[in-house]
């Protein structure tokens, strides 16, 4: 791609993530090569399953990462959860800077920033630094207004009704 634009996911209702792994599976079917960075996530759920098995047989044009514990952070981040952010920064940046990737994924980094892992800078200066062909998306809920002002497309996802509220807790393989 000649230019790439900064995109975001965010708001309270299901789907980013989804809308995020779509993305990657639309790149990836008309041969971009996909980097997907997962912040504050971690552990072999559905989908990262199914990415690595896709990532195999790609050999090389889809790279999938985990940048956290897969932990809840309710009071403040611990170490442990700070040196994974960092990680997952300086590991995106090398991914939006290289050229050698078409389309970057930054999941759940908008929840990263609401939680301390990172800053509301952090993401813009990610967006700013990245190579110029490059397309950037950032999920999560908590898109802060300078990191919507500063992407090109902004998507918020909304509920309007969730079965949750009856009861009806995450299956498998729709929403783990």
């Amino acid at each position: 791609m000649d230019k790439g634009y900064f995109q975001v996911y965010t708001g309270e209702g299901k789907g980013k993530t989804t809308a995020a792994l779509g993305l990657c599976l639309r790149a990836l079917g008309a041969g971009l090569r996909v980097y997907l960075g997962q912040f504050i996530k971690g552990g072999r759920y559905s989908e990262i399953k199914a990415l690595e098995t896709l990532a195999v047989a790609l050999d090389g044009t889809l790279a999938v990462r985990q940048f956290g514990l897969g932990r809840f952070i309710r009071n403040g981040p611990s170490p442990e959860d700070m040196a994974a952010a960092r990680e997952g920064l300086v590991e995106a940046r090398a991914a939006l800077v290289s050229g050698d990737w078409d389309l970057v994924v930054l999941d759940e980094l908008n929840v990263a920033a609401h939680v301390g892992l990172v800053t509301e800078h952090d993401i813009i200066d990610l967006a700013a630094a990245r190579h110029p062909g490059v397309e950037l998306l950032v999920t999560g809920r908590y898109a802060t207004p300078a990191v919507i002002e500063a992407a090109d497309l902004v998507t918020e996802m909304r509920p309007i009704r969730h079965y949750f509220d009856k009861g009806v807790m995450a299956r498998k393989g729709i929403e783990s």
